[in-house]
């Protein structure tokens, strides 16, 4: 139970984590007990202590750490006469039981990343969408409530991170689930895009905020283009959340690269970063419909 835990990711370096630790911790006390009659609470204390200091020596990690401590005080105190062997074939059937039971894991690891992805787009699309209704209002509290929505993604984003982490573990360590590599993989990489257009859109929306506060008229072509991108987020979303290649999207992001590229020439310092952001925009959600980063930044032309 303490090798699977609650969490899919990282079970093989558990298994071998446990079973190591309860091997040593039991291998220490049992040579300690023979050698020394246990009689004063100091050598435990002794024992206790060597038996961590070996797992720490060995670079182990806080779980190896404390399976070793907990075993060595496990044959110190109640098995000081019969020794622990029997404990240390206990350690490694347990092992491997579970070594089997991550091998054969149920799908939800493999369907998570895909869901939190989904997850995470939804709620760009829609900070995009308040974006440009605080733009288009020149409302400085919605900006600045916006901004602080944006702000909290961060920990969506890190479910996210985590969730890919554990798929990719499954299907690294499951001989059972080997068809979903690609997928799993696939949907792993559009955490890196995804965390740049969140990180461009809180810049976008931080301008948007300025502008208000300076009464500031946004350009309503730029209006326009941040409603598409909205749209389009949302596409993205939808096509995650349904288990399929969110591709469909390239061809409006396309279209939205030249928009930027023809848009009319920034008055003021906020449009100026507005637009910026929205052609560093388009090229993430590219990523996230399926391109590569280079063909994603090449088919966002350059302004004239």
């Amino acid at each position: 139970m303490v090798c699977l835990g609650t969490s899919y990711g990282q079970r093989l370096r558990r298994v071998a984590e446990v079973s190591i630790g309860v091997s040593i911790g039991i291998g220490t006390a049992d040579l300690f007990t023979h050698l020394v009659p246990l009689e004063k609470i100091w050598q435990i204390i002794l024992i206790v202590g060597c038996a961590m200091s070996a797992a720490v020596l060995l670079d182990a990690g806080v779980l190896f750490v404390n399976q070793a401590a907990v075993q060595s005080i496990v044959v110190a105190t109640l098995l000081p006469q019969d020794g622990g062997v029997g404990r240390i074939v206990d350690a490694l059937i347990g092992g491997g039981v579970a070594l089997v039971a991550a091998m054969i894991v149920p799908s939800a690891p493999l369907r998570r990343p895909r869901e939190t992805a989904a997850k995470v787009t939804t709620e760009l699309a829609r900070l995009l969408g308040s974006a440009h209704d605080s733009a288009r209002s020149a409302d400085m509290a919605a900006a600045a409530d916006t901004l602080a929505r944006a702000r909290e993604t961060e920990s969506t984003l890190n479910e996210l991170r985590q969730a890919a982490g554990e798929g990719l573990e499954v299907v690294r360590s499951s001989p059972f689930r080997r068809g979903a590599r690609g997928h799993v993989r696939s949907i792993a990489e559009v955490v890196e895009p995804l965390e740049r257009a969140l990180r461009n859109t809180r810049v976008m929306i931080r301008r948007i905020e300025v502008s208000a506060r300076l009464e500031e008229t946004m350009p309503p072509d730029y209006l326009l283009i941040l409603d598409q991108l909205a749209e389009a987020t949302e596409a993205i979303a939808t096509e995650l959340g349904a288990n399929r290649p969110p591709d469909t999207a390239q061809a409006r992001l396309i279209q939205i690269a030249e928009s930027t590229a023809n848009a009319t020439e920034p008055l003021t310092l906020s449009a100026a970063v507005v637009l910026g952001q929205m052609r560093s925009l388009v090229v993430d959600l590219l990523q996230l419909a399926g391109l590569p980063h280079h063909e994603s930044v090449s088919l966002v032309p350059p302004r004239p």
